[in-house]
């Protein structure tokens, strides 16, 4: 007879977190980051990887003091993974092989400009106008380029941190854009909750950072042009807002029955209470200015966690500093929440270390639950110009004590892909 002390209201196994480690621009580990975070500390500086000339966004909150062998979005985000990884098992008390599935959240792979250049200038003379294409597999095919070859491969960071860390079959490598971290979380969750596993390793990171990310983002209009000071570009919330500052960073959690947790002696950081997931077809890019999607998702995660609106003590906005986005969160939070959200305080790391695109998900929920843990409320800083459209407590500038005991964490992403995490400190 199963012990219903271990299961949610809908009989499913109940999910603990036992194991966090993160990295952002504010540095490496949880320790540094949180002392960082809630000092109100920006990691946001001038980029020096690469030349900017040119560009109307020359700010970042690059991660630059990881070793990697090779400079490309690869190496990065699996050095980054690889560190918090490290860092969520020793916090978890596992060692040796880790056998239970890997759920990975990692970036869109592409060789970076000069890869690419410098591979067609290898191809033959007489290919000189053809097909590029054609002419980069022809290099290939006459010098393979291990590297290259690493370098280009979505699924090879997934498969070095399987090897490394000795998960049990096939790692999954996703990418649902900036939901990626919520949505690696959701597989470890159903995972454990469908009975497949005991446990699950579920990792986000991002290191892709580049000239060509910036162009993009920069084609869209949604980075900020606010380049000086860059600590002051990112302004959640308020009336001045003009964009995102894009980042890199990385969050692995450790993901548990509870049962299991319990059994082994672990201890238990927090419990995912909810997931919540919707997709929105307005438009390639923009999210729908009604909030539909968003709204939906918010309450789907309620509805999973078993809470009302009520019961929700803080809020990890996803809070990116985009005009349109943060509207829009913000009439999908007042649309569920009513009037008793202008009494939950809302904050948004963004604002301190930048959006970290496909690790933002994972990154924010360790720490959502790390708020829990500590009483600590990290603040929304640059909040010097509220918009008076958005009536939100924003832990303006300094952090404050609270002791929220469920959090909801928002995501939503381009291309219409919205989640939404509840977490509690307890099971009940």
């Amino acid at each position: 007879m199963s012990d219903n002390r271990f299961k949610d209201h809908l009989g499913r196994p109940i999910v603990a977190v036992t194991g966090m480690g993160v990295i952002t621009s504010l540095g490496q580990g949880l320790q540094d980051n949180w002392a960082a975070l809630t000092s109100g500390t920006s990691g946001i500086h001038k980029i020096t990887r690469f030349p900017t000339d040119g560009l109307s966004t020359r700010i970042s909150g690059t991660v630059d003091f990881i070793a990697v062998p090779a400079d490309n979005a690869v190496e990065r985000s699996y050095a980054f993974a690889r560190e918090t990884t490290t860092e969520a098992l020793a916090q978890a008390g596992l060692s040796g092989d880790f056998e239970g599935p890997l759920f990975l959240a990692a970036p869109p792979v592409e060789p970076e400009w000069t890869d690419r250049f410098a591979l067609a200038d290898r191809a033959p003379p007489s290919q000189a106008e053809g097909d590029v294409y054609d002419r980069f597999l022809t290099a290939m095919r006459e010098r393979p380029d291990p590297v290259f070859l690493e370098a280009v491969q979505f699924g090879s960071i997934s498969e070095r941190l399987a090897d490394q860390f000795g998960t049990r079959g096939l790692p999954v490598t996703l990418s649902t854009a900036c939901a990626s971290g919520v949505t690696a979380i959701q597989l470890g969750v159903e995972a454990i909750r469908q009975g497949r596993t005991d446990k699950a390793l579920v990792a986000a990171t991002d290191g892709s950072v580049s000239v060509e990310a910036l162009v993009r983002f920069s084609l869209l209009s949604a980075l900020s042009t606010q380049n000086d000071p860059p600590e002051k570009a990112s302004k959640p919330f308020s009336k001045d807002r003009d964009g995102f500052v894009i980042a890199e960073g990385a969050a692995t959690l450790v993901l548990e029955s509870l049962e299991s947790a319990i059994a082994r002696g672990a201890k238990v950081l927090g419990i995912v209470k909810g997931l919540g997931e919707k997709a929105d077809h307005f438009h390639r890019t923009r999210s729908s200015p009604d909030g539909g999607p968003a709204i939906a998702t918010i309450r789907a995660a309620l509805a999973d966690a078993g809470m009302e609106e009520g019961g929700i003590g803080y809020i990890n906005a996803h809070g990116t500093s985009t005009p349109e986005n943060d509207k829009m969160e913000y009439g999908a939070m007042l649309a569920v929440l009513g009037d008793s959200l202008k009494s939950i305080p809302v904050s948004s790391n963004k604002s301190m270390i930048g959006h970290t695109l496909t690790a933002a998900g994972a990154v924010e929920a360790v720490f959502s639950i790390q708020t829990m843990l500590t009483g600590t409320l990290p603040p929304t800083i640059n909040y010097t110009n509220p918009d008076p459209t958005i009536e939100l407590d924003v832990v303006p500038n300094v952090k404050r004590d609270g002791s929220p005991k469920a959090v909801l964490s928002n995501s939503f992403g381009f291309g219409g892909q919205n989640a939404s995490l509840v977490m509690t400190l307890e099971p009940v």
